[in-house]
């Protein structure tokens, strides 16, 4: 199903006027807007909160990211990840641990749509022609 152009220009509008200073989801102005909307109820309102609520999920995925490793990881280690990943994203990064043993060794680091694949399992796979 198809978003009208309409639909789609008001959950840009609202998107950038849910962002805080550093550019980022305010959870607060989030919740309010979608109140609002809601209780306005205006033309393709289920249409406009769709679109805002993917422009909002979109963003956040983007200072997100899924840590995985073959065993659990130490604290320094963990915080060392997680200093880098701050520094490159210039900002707060939020993380989420799991424990693949899939992987056989090494790491696995999703931050939005960029992964960084250092586990010895892709490595055995990329012999593998």
């Amino acid at each position: 199903m198809q978003i009208p152009k309409e639909a789609k220009r008001q959950a840009r509008e609202l998107f950038e006027s849910s962002l805080d200073d550093s550019g980022r989801p305010d959870n607060g102005k989030v919740l309010s807007i979608a109140d609002l909307v809601v209780k306005a109820s205006p033309r393709h309102a289920v249409q406009t909160l769709r679109e805002f609520g993917r422009l909002i999920r979109l963003e956040t995925a983007k200072h997100h990211a899924v840590i995985e490793s073959a065993t659990p990881l130490d604290a320094d280690t963990r915080d060392s990840i997680l200093k880098s990943l701050q520094v490159r994203d210039g900002g707060v990064v939020t993380i989420e641990l799991k424990v693949s043993p899939s992987l056989i060794g090494g790491a696995r680091i999703r931050l939005g749509s960029e992964v960084w694949d250092a586990s010895v399992f892709s490595r055995l796979n990329a012999l593998n022609f």
